[in-house]
C-alpha cells in the first residue's frame, strides 16, 4: 500500500495561493527622466508611447505548469512510500548443543528399529535425535561428537539440514575408542562462551564412564554451571559391565544436578524417544519474533516529475520563440 510519512506537508499546498492574496505585489524602482513635453515629443515623432512598467501577463502554459509543479514538490516533501507485505525475522533465543558419543561400546546392538529389527545404538542415537532437531525450529543447535577427545561436528546454526547432515555422517570410533566426557563439556563451554543467548543447553548422551577427559566431568560441570549452562545427560549403557562399556549412572546424576538439568536412563529406542520428548518439553521454544514492513521511497518520482515538467516548458517556449522569429522574418521577407 502507499502511505505518506510526512503527511503534514499537504498543508503547505495553498501556500502560493496564501503568497499572492495577502503580498502586495512586487515592484521594482528604477532612475528616470522626466521630460516635460514629452507628449509633443511623439506626437510629432508619430510614436504611440507605452506604460513605463508592465506586468507580464503568464500564458495558458505557465498557468498549468506552476500548479502542477508545486503540486509535484508538496507530494515529495510528504515523503510517499510503497510499505510492501509485511516479514517476520525469528531470532532464537537459546543455544543448545547435542553431544554424542561414539566410542566403540556404541557397537552394541541392544536396540531395535519401529519394525523390530535389532540395530546399534548410534543408529538409533541417530534416529531419535533427527527428530529432536526438527522440533527445534527456533534454536541455534550445535553438534558435539567425543570418544578418546572431543570434536565440534556442527557449530551452533540454525541451519538445523546442515545439523542433520553432519549426524548423519557421524561414524562408531571417528572419535577414539575411549570416552572423554569432561572434554566434552568443555568443549561446550567454549562454543558458548561468546554466545549473548540467555539460555544455554547441553544435552549429553553416553554409553561409558570417562576414561579419557583431561579435565574432571565434575569440574568441568562446575565451569558449565558459572558459564551458564544446563546440563541433562542420558546413559544408555550398562551399569554391571566392566571397563569402557560400563556407564557410571552416579557421574550422569552429579553433573545434571550441579547444573540444574536432568539425568535420564536410557534403555531402548522407545526410551529414548520419551527422553528426548522430556527435554522437548523442559526446554520449549523460546525466540523473539521481529515483525517489519520494508518500506521503499517513492520521494524521487514527483521530484523527478516537476523537473520533467518544468524542462519541457521551457523546451517548448524557446522552440515556440524560434518558430514565431522565423515566421516574422518570412512575413517581412
Amino acid at each position: 500500500m502507499l502511505v505518506f510519512a510526512a503527511k503534514w506537508a499537504f498543508f503547505l499546498a495553498p501556500l502560493p495561493l496564501l503568497v499572492w492574496l495577502l503580498l502586495p505585489p512586487f515592484r521594482e524602482v528604477t532612475k528616470a527622466v522626466r521630460v516635460p513635453f514629452f507628449e509633443q515629443a511623439a506626437e510629432v515623432a508619430g510614436v504611440k508611447p507605452t506604460p513605463g512598467a508592465v506586468v507580464r501577463k503568464p500564458n495558458w502554459m505557465q498557468r498549468l505548469m506552476s500548479p502542477l509543479c508545486w503540486a509535484l514538490l508538496v507530494v515529495a516533501m510528504a515523503r510517499p512510500q510503497w510499505v510492501e507485505p509485511p516479514q517476520e525475522k525469528i531470532e532464537a533465543a537459546r543455544d543448545l548443543m547435542l553431544a554424542i558419543d561414539l566410542s566403540q561400546s556404541m557397537e552394541a546392538r541392544d536396540f531395535r528399529d519401529v519394525s523390530g529389527h535389532r540395530i546399534d545404538r548410534l543408529t538409533a542415537v541417530k534416529q531419535v535425535v533427527r527428530d529432536f532437531i526438527d522440533r527445534r525450529k527456533t534454536d541455534r543447535i550445535g553438534l558435539i561428537v567425543f570418544g578418546q577427545a572431543a570434536f565440534p561436528q556442527a557449530p551452533l546454526t540454525l541451519d538445523h539440514d546442515s545439523v542433520k547432515l553432519l549426524l548423519d555422517e557421524l561414524q562408531i570410533g571417528m572419535a577414539g575408542p575411549q570416552t572423554a566426557i569432561g572434554d566434552a563439556i568443555g568443549l561446550a563451554i567454549r562454543m558458548t562462551e561468546s554466545s549473548k543467548m540467555r539460555e544455554k543447553v547441553l544435552v549429553l548422551l553416553t554409553d561409558g564412564n570417562d576414561t579419557a577427559s583431561r579435565v574432571p566431568p565434575d569440574k568441568a560441570a562446575e565451569l558449565a554451571k558459572q558459564h551458564g549452562i544446563v546440563i541433562h545427560t542420558i546413559g544408555i549403557g550398562d551399569p554391571r559391565a566392566s571397563g569402557e562399556e560400563k556407564v557410571d549412572l552416579g557421574a550422569l546424576q552429579k553433573i545434571s544436578d550441579a547444573t540444574g538439568g536432568r539425568f535420564f536412563r536410557g534403555e531402548n529406542r522407545a526410551g529414548l524417544e520419551d527422553i528426548y520428548a522430556t527435554i522437548d518439553r523442559l526446554t520449549p521454544d523460546k525466540a523473539k519474533h521481529l515483525r517489519y514492513s520494508p518500506h521503499v521511497d517513492l520521494f524521487w518520482i514527483p521530484i523527478g516529475a516537476a523537473a520533467l515538467v518544468f524542462c519541457a516548458y521551457h523546451v517548448i517556449a524557446v522552440l515556440a520563440l524560434y518558430l514565431r522569429r522565423l515566421f516574422m522574418r518570412r512575413e517581412a521577407a
